[in-house]
């Protein structure tokens, strides 16, 4: 029994090599490199990596007024990010969880459709929708009786940007996590006459809370390290981290000053996490090893409870419908601009119907069409090679994990969790020191390591419900290993890589944040043209390119669901 294990973790090993090999190549030296960047002494652009050290650059960002206003605005803002994402997302969740089954993958698609859009797109409805002639501004001015209300280029504004973009995430952590909740418990808690806010509070806001604890973590981070939307939303009137490090490598071509801001981030980042981790973890003490008694809260007053009981239900309904609309509406403003008949891309009234902006794009849009060949062609070779790596890792972890399977999970999504753009500054500087490389194999290298961590979870869900039986039953017929992974494992692993794969191609595809440092003159891909063309040229093509992108964004999620019901396709 024991070589048997001992066989089987050797196995294990030899799965996880390949995924292991490519992260420490394209992702840990990247990182590290930042590092040393932040650290060197020769500030030149095309100064080689040296041992000759100094931490002057550190000690500007750590005592630089300038820098440190920006870094507690930028932590400042994700912390309300992330309590927004909170407040709006867990009641998506909870209505995704109690949706009937059939209804279930049109649900989920609500949120998808979204998180899968790119992020550029995405600002653009908003900065439609908060445009001053908008019908929102245009209602508060009335209401506050000014003659205009601008809400464009300020902290509320980049604070929406950001919960729009990323509380799909925690949506989707917390939802995951109320599926594994057995009903019974809520049933039990009912049938003891517990009323609904009652049991929200007591019984299923406990359970849902590591769901909640990861995707607040996830939203934190990422909109701590967000420049895209702070960028088009914020007009350069509000200033984060991540605009710093992107003025600082391109514009200025300062890499250790931008190296060392990016470090200085991360930090705070690691430090914010530990907390906000251990601030969860005095309200989960069944995760640690030695449970901690909480004191006991002191119930309610009859008044106050059976208030809370007639508000809590409408606030709940209040924040729901505004995440919904928050998700959804941008896009649909889009889609409306497209054949809006205004003269530029971010107007908020409408002018009349028009069909010349696609006209325009169909027979003067070879640039985009162009981008958009690029951003295939990456998101396929992508996609293909993520899927290769961790296909062989997914078995590793579910059936020969040589450690805690959770634990070294954790490992493998890294890359979402370290900021991606320290991450493109590695990658940056190292494609500047080996130059042999073609840049679009550059990319390729990037759009893995961002994706990996999403095609591995999917498809070690994948791997976990396949039928164990009937792999032994064909190798008790005499079929090989070999044999029995052609002709059984894999055909029940379609769907799921199928699905895998689109999913992989969808976010590669959109992909922006850390691809904007990496592209050239001739390599462009469609975001980054988008991105490009609202900051410079706001002509209404920019929405017909940006319609087309939903659409085939629904159109893929509509297939995916058939192989796969989209509510089993995000898992953590």
């Amino acid at each position: 029994m024991i070589a048997s294990d001992q066989r089987s973790s050797r196995l294990g090993l030899v799965l996880l090599a390949p995924l292991s090999l490519w992260l420490a190549t394209t992702f840990a030296v990247p990182m590290g490199t930042v590092g040393l960047l932040s650290l060197q002494a020769d500030t030149s652009i095309f100064a080689p990596l040296s041992l000759d050290l100094t931490v002057r650059h550190l000690g500007a960002v750590l005592t630089d007024p300038y820098y440190l206003e920006i870094l507690a605005q930028t932590l400042w803002i994700g912390a309300q990010v992330t309590l927004w994402s909170a407040l709006l997302g867990v009641p998506i969740a909870l209505w995704l969880s109690r949706v009937p089954p059939k209804w279930r993958s049109m649900a989920v698609a609500i949120v998808l459709i979204p998180l899968l859009t790119n992020v550029v797109v995405r600002s653009l409805g908003l900065l439609q929708a908060l445009a001053p002639d908008a019908p929102l501004p245009a209602l508060l001015a009335l209401l506050t009786g000014q003659d205009r209300v601008n809400l464009l280029f300020t902290d509320f504004t980049v604070i929406v940007a950001l919960v729009q973009v990323f509380c799909p995430f925690l949506i989707m952590a917390v939802y995951d996590g109320l599926t594994g909740i057995d009903r019974r418990v809520d049933e039990a808690a009912e049938s003891l006459g517990a009323p609904p806010i009652a049991r929200f509070w007591t019984v299923t806001l406990p359970l849902a809370l590591p769901g909640l604890r990861a995707g607040a973590t996830i939203v934190f981070l990422l909109a701590t390290t967000a420049y895209v939307s702070a960028t088009l939303l914020g007009g350069k009137q509000v200033w984060v981290a991540g605009m710093v490090v992107y003025e600082e490598a391109l514009q200025i071509l300062n890499y250790p000053g931008a190296s060392a801001v990016a470090v200085v981030l991360m930090l705070c980042c690691v430090v914010a996490t530990v907390l906000i981790n251990r601030g969860f973890g005095l309200f989960l003490p069944w995760l640690v090893n030695r449970p901690r008694t909480l004191p006991r809260a002191e119930p309610l007053p009859d008044s106050a409870a059976q208030a809370l009981e007639f508000l809590g239900p409408w606030v709940g309904r209040a924040l729901f419908l505004a995440g919904l609309a928050l998700l959804t509406f941008p896009l649909l403003l889009v889609v409306i601009n497209s054949v809006n008949d205004v003269p530029q891309a971010t107007a908020g009234t409408w002018q009349g119907f028009t069909t010349r902006w696609y006209a325009m794009v169909l027979l003067e849009g070879s640039a985009y069409i162009d981008s958009a060949v690029i951003s295939a062609r990456l998101a396929v070779t992508a996609a293909v090679i993520a899927l290769a790596l961790s296909v062989p890792a997914a078995f590793a972890l579910v059936r020969h994990s040589p450690a805690d399977p959770d634990l070294l999970a954790s490992v493998y999504i890294l890359p979402l969790a370290l900021p991606g753009i320290a991450f493109a500054l590695g990658i940056l500087k190292l494609l500047q020191i080996f130059v042999a490389i073609p840049p679009f194999w550059g990319l390729v290298m990037v759009h893995v390591v961002l994706i990996s961590p999403f095609t591995l979870a999917m498809l070690r869900t994948a791997v976990l419900n396949l039928d164990l039986a009937q792999e032994e039953a064909a190798q008790g017929l005499g079929a090989g290993p070999v044999r029995t992974f052609a002709l059984v494992t894999l055909p029940g692993l379609a769907p799921g890589l199928t699905a895998a794969g689109i999913i992989a191609f969808l976010i590669s595809f959109g992909e922006v944040t850390v691809t904007a440092f990496l592209t050239t003159a001739r390599l462009q891909t469609l975001p980054v043209r988008i991105y490009a063309d609202i900051q410079f040229d706001v002509l209404p093509t920019v929405n017909v390119v940006s319609t087309l992108l939903i659409l085939a964004t629904i159109a893929v999620l509509a297939l995916v669901n058939r192989l796969v019901p989209l509510e089993r396709v995000w898992h953590r």
